[in-house]
């Protein structure tokens, strides 16, 4: 199995519809999302702010080798292992 990680910016309160698409062109199956978590100390208090997104994707392995065998003119069979 083959695995990529994707570095994905984000603002949180404006890249929703960026991030859904980001998800939905992926080919792989995702493993994992892992939130960036930065404190930010302000007067008011501490707080936390999402940097970046790390999308664990796991690729698909399509290796399909098919043997061709021709009965006839007109038939053919495929057989894929």
């Amino acid at each position: 199995m083959k695995y990529k990680v994707h570095h994905f910016n984000i603002k949180m309160s404006e890249d929703q519809q960026k991030l859904e698409q980001f998800l939905n062109s992926l080919k792989g199956e995702i493993v994992s999302i892992v939130p960036n978590v930065k404190p930010i100390f302000r007067p008011m208090g501490a707080t936390a702010k999402v940097d970046f997104l790390l999308i664990i994707e796991k690729r698909l392995n399509i290796n399909l080798r098919c043997l061709v065998f021709f009965c006839d003119i007109y038939s053919v069979f495929f057989f894929c292992i």
